[in-house]
């Protein structure tokens, strides 16, 4: 658990009645936090080391207390879009990420967060394995030497050199020109390792530095391709293709306080692990980023490649609740030198309302992402980094650069977990001081009877509006798996027959099932085979599981039953007079009701995920052996081959994939419905060791729970006082003619 060192400020507790006589102190969250902390650490030292089950669990709901979620707002974009300069001035760190020029791109991804433990720019650098990078090695020649072999005409060349030339740049970028004429397992010598010992013993490779622009020179050779900054200039070894990715922190930067931005290359990975981490990080945002040139927003085909491809693992694969296209560059209009300051600011400003206009009109035209998003979940934002820093145009406002800042300020103000902390304190303080009365125990077995009989009810709710939501799914998935049994060939022919000559074709069939069904070729859209198998499947139920599943946290999974799941412990304290006497242990209850619900959603938001996900990747299992099987074929007719290796696979077990696709996502779902009952029962501990305890050798803590109380108190006025939603646009500036 996090500790923060607050110089100057007592650990000594104070009386409610001395801390009443001051003037009312408003704390920071991070103090009060600290201060709460330090309040349940002293509490549970105090708890009697006896074997006595109240004192058992008091002490367990103290160690579960926790707080450690941080909100993810994944950045997308194409080489060149802006993303590093974008992400920079945003956290207010213009020499963070390393920003290349001309060919150089971001090529890992990059996790940017607060520095919590001191006030040093640092960096974290994960490697793949070395028996992961001897695999790619291996993939990576074989296809040099199969493009090799393939006769193509002009046309084609051009298009297979550009796929080579990718794989021939992460060999060169590590090896220069030896890899040519060596074995796999000869480039995995020590001697190419020798400044990152740390790959070969697989561990993290740490740096540190006293500045944003002295870590980013570091940070060059693990992070792009190319660059003529820094370190770049004398860099004789890239180690990019080796990085799995890269965590950088920033000291004092409140923006990304419960934040972590995340600067995310493109998918479909040819290394396991690295693609696994990229599916999970991108699933786990809250919030995504899709960055392009204001120029050719609306016609920028990769950047709408990526938000369409990646929608499933955003949307009811994921967790996302905000898409926020973002086109950089809003102050390049190229008429400057004629024109005043007002004139350029009035055309800059109408190219931002076209450039919106245009976007949302293409994002309604998008079919696969209406299955998991609404149209209200889109805000476009026209900006210019150059500007907010120079102010020669345009004011800061204008530039748009505040509002993504004030995206950044509303997650970390919503962000509730400091709140769920205190106020499980609270409540386990509570109980403490409740059970040191017997006042109430007569009335104790009434109040439990009454409680438990209300848990009965509310359980039986939950579960039969989880057995409506399975009945719906297994009918939904049954007509899928019908019609995925007689469209199979269709789904196949979009992938295996694209509008292109076979020669140009041969190269990126061969990289998808080297990839196990997934790739992504130069300038062109990406190929997942899996995701067209299963595509009737999703169908069947998206928009059953997008009602289900809600990302939007208000709604609540399962139609909401979750969270109005209620042992109505309010009301007892307020109607009924003779369960005053038990009033703190109702108060416990209620926190301890709370707290279970915000765990339960949090482990359906990670359970639905996978149940989601679970049909493509029972395809992709099934098609692993079609997949390594076609992966080595070679010489003459090696393309008709392919196909023919992957149609007679899918032809022979279209009737056991498909089902078991379905039942294995109803398994899934079954399990997380036994898991949700059996979180919801464990309230009927809570109930019993409440209310039927006494309080043999329990420490009088009144003056902590009135403490922690006031911190609960106040960080709920907190926020209440957050500032509502951004509006979709910014005020239009005040020009003159």
């Amino acid at each position: 658990m996090r500790k923060l060192n607050l110089q100057g400020e007592s650990s000594n507790w104070q009386s409610p009645t001395r801390r009443q006589r001051c003037e009312p102190v408003s704390y920071s969250e991070e103090t009060i936090l600290s201060k709460v902390e330090e309040i349940m650490d002293d509490v549970q030292d105090k708890l009697p080391d006896q074997d006595n089950k109240l004192h058992q669990f008091l002490k367990k709901k103290i160690n579960n207390l926790e707080i450690d979620k941080r909100e993810l707002v994944g950045v997308f974009g194409k080489t060149g879009a802006g993303k590093s300069t974008l992400i920079n001035t945003v956290i207010g760190e213009k020499n963070l990420l390393p920003i290349g020029r001309g060919k150089a791109c971001t090529t890992v991804m990059i996790k940017v967060e607060a520095n919590m433990l001191n006030q040093r720019y640092e960096a974290e650098i994960e490697f793949i394995t070395k028996e992961e990078w001897i695999d790619e090695l291996w993939s990576l020649k074989n296809l040099l030497e199969d493009s090799a072999d393939q006769e193509d005409d002009q046309e084609d060349d051009q298009e297979d050199d550009e796929e080579d030339d990718e794989d021939v740049d992460k060999l060169l970028a590590l090896y220069g020109e030896e890899w040519k004429d060596k074995s796999p397992e000869n480039l995995v010598d020590d001697q190419y390792f020798k400044e990152v010992p740390e790959f070969l013993q697989c561990k993290r490779k740490h740096l540190t530095s006293e500045s944003a622009k002295e870590l980013s020179a570091k940070l060059v050779k693990y992070t792009r391709s190319e660059s003529n900054d820094g370190e770049g200039k004398e860099v004789k070894r890239w180690y990019w293709p080796l990085v799995k990715c890269v965590t950088v922190r920033v000291p004092n930067n409140d923006l990304l306080q419960h934040v972590t931005l995340v600067d995310l290359p493109g998918n479909g990975d040819r290394n396991k692990s690295r693609d696994k981490m990229w599916k999970g990080v991108v699933g786990s945002c809250s919030t995504v980023w899709i960055v392009t040139e204001m120029n050719r927003a609306a016609a920028e085909r990769e950047a709408w490649d990526i938000l369409e491809s990646a929608s499933s693992l955003i949307g009811n694969g994921g967790e996302c609740q905000l898409i926020h296209f973002i086109c950089t560059k809003s102050d390049d209009t190229g008429v400057w030198d004629d024109r005043s300051r007002d004139a350029v600011r009035a055309l800059i400003f109408q190219n931002n309302i076209q450039a919106k206009e245009e976007v949302n009109k293409k994002f309604r035209k998008l079919r696969e992402f209406k299955k998991h998003f609404s149209y209200e979940c889109l805000k476009v934002f026209t900006v210019s980094s150059k500007e907010f820093l120079k102010q020669q145009h345009l004011t800061p406002e204008e530039t748009e650069i505040p509002r993504l800042k004030a995206v950044l300020q509303e997650l970390n103000d919503c962000h509730s977990e400091t709140l769920n902390y205190v106020s499980g304190a609270h409540g386990i303080l509570s109980l403490i001081q409740g059970a040191r009365s017997r006042a109430g125990a007569d009335r104790n077995t009434d109040v439990c009877r009454e409680l438990e009989e209300k848990m009965v009810q509310e359980l039986e709710k939950v579960r039969q509006t989880m057995q409506k939501t399975y009945d719906t799914f297994e009918r939904c998935l049954t007509e899928g798996v019908e019609k995925s049994k007689s469209s199979w060939d269709r789904l196949l022919k979009s992938v295996l027959h694209p509008k292109m000559k076979g020669s140009a074709f041969h190269k990126i069939l061969k990289c998808v099932v080297q990839k196990n069904g997934t790739h992504k070729p130069k300038n062109r859209k990406q190929i997942n085979l899996n995701m067209e198998l299963t595509s009737c499947l999703t169908d069947s139920i998206d928009e059953e599981f997008k009602k289900t599943f809600p990302n939007e946290a208000k709604r609540g999974p399962f139609n909401g039953i979750i969270n109005s799941f209620s042992l109505e412990t309010e009301r007892l304290m307020k109607e009924r007079q003779e369960y005053k006497d038990v009033e703190l242990q109702l108060i416990f209850l209620k926190t301890e009701e709370e707290k279970m619900k915000t765990i339960l959603n949090k482990t359906i938001r990670e359970q639905k995920k996978m149940i989601y996900n679970s049909l493509m990747e029972t395809i992709e299992e099934n098609m692993l052996e079609c997949y390594r099987e076609a992966a080595e074929i070679r010489g003459g007719g090696s393309l008709k081959n392919m196909r023919s290796t992957i149609e007679n696979h899918v032809r022979e077990s279209k009737d056991i994939m498909f089902q078991r696709a379905k039942n294995v996502m109803l398994e899934q779902l079954e399990n997380l419905m036994v898991l949700i009952l059996g979180e919801l029962n464990t309230m009927q501990e809570s109930i019993k060791q409440s209310l039927n305890t006494d309080g043999d050798s329990i420490p009088d803590v009144s003056g902590q729970l009135q403490m922690v109380k006031n911190y609960s108190d106040e960080l709920k006025k907190k926020l209440k006082k957050a500032p509502p939603p951004m509006s979709a646009d910014p005020p239009v500036p005040a020009t003159h003619s």
